[in-house]
């Protein structure tokens, strides 16, 4: 196997519980979504993102009560929206800041990203959430500040994650051959791109999910079973 010098690793699902995404963090951003436009509407960055929003939907004419139900919507959808997700991630600083919750990362997370780190492993993140966004999740993890352990992030601005030129383009940002990567991530379809880009994958099926008898990627049902 060609030696790995980088690991990419998703968010939901991968290091992170799916429910904590699901159940506290899109719930937060809906509540106060409405209050947090109304607030902070005189900030260009704001503009600019709802702006984006509504071009993404093709509205030529809205109301900004228009595009808060749309973005809510959206929410409820967990629609993969730059827009949304930028504007989200600001929310959800304000609540990490706030002391309201704190990330959850599964318990071998935080010492296997830094016994990788350790080994000399750049580690990366590649997530549907913006790169802010991810920036306050692993700050505000349970395991406290992980934010130190990672050379980089990427985002949908990179490009769409089950689309094989994404992972093309990742690999120049970080300066590395594609097959001297490993990807992690709980979507099989994310890691078909990947490999399709020339990566090595490590498909991630946590407990009590089943592992498929006929796998398409190596598997693992945590952190400490992968050995790059």
């Amino acid at each position: 196997m060609t030696t790995i010098r980088a690991i990419v690793t998703d968010i939901e699902g991968t290091t992170s519980s799916i429910s904590f995404v699901k159940d506290v963090l899109f719930p937060y951003a809906r509540k106060r979504l409405p209050a947090f436009i109304e607030t902070h509407i005189d900030k260009p960055e704001i503009q600019h993102w709802l702006h984006e929003a509504a071009k993404e939907e093709g509205l030529v004419e809205a109301s900004r009560q228009d595009i808060i139900d749309l973005l809510q919507r959206w929410i409820d959808e967990d629609r993969k929206s730059t827009a949304l997700k930028a504007l989200q991630g600001m929310i959800w600083q304000e609540g990490y800041e706030a002391g309201d919750y704190r990330a959850h990362v599964y318990p071998e997370v935080a010492a296997r990203l830094q016994a990788w780190r350790g080994e000399g492993l750049h580690l990366y993140v590649y997530s549907s959430g913006s790169v802010p966004a991810q920036k306050l999740f692993f700050k505000y993890s349970e395991a406290g500040d992980l934010t130190p352990l990672f050379a980089g992030y990427f985002d949908t601005e990179t490009g769409p994650k089950r689309d094989q030129a994404s992972y093309t383009r990742m690999a120049e940002a970080v300066g590395e051959q594609p097959a001297h990567l490993l990807f992690l991530s709980d979507i099989v379809e994310e890691l078909d791109a990947a490999r399709a880009a020339g990566y090595q994958t490590a498909w991630l099926i946590r407990p009590p999910l089943a592992l498929p008898t006929e796998p398409r990627h190596p598997t693992y049902t945590d952190f400490n079973a992968i050995a790059p």
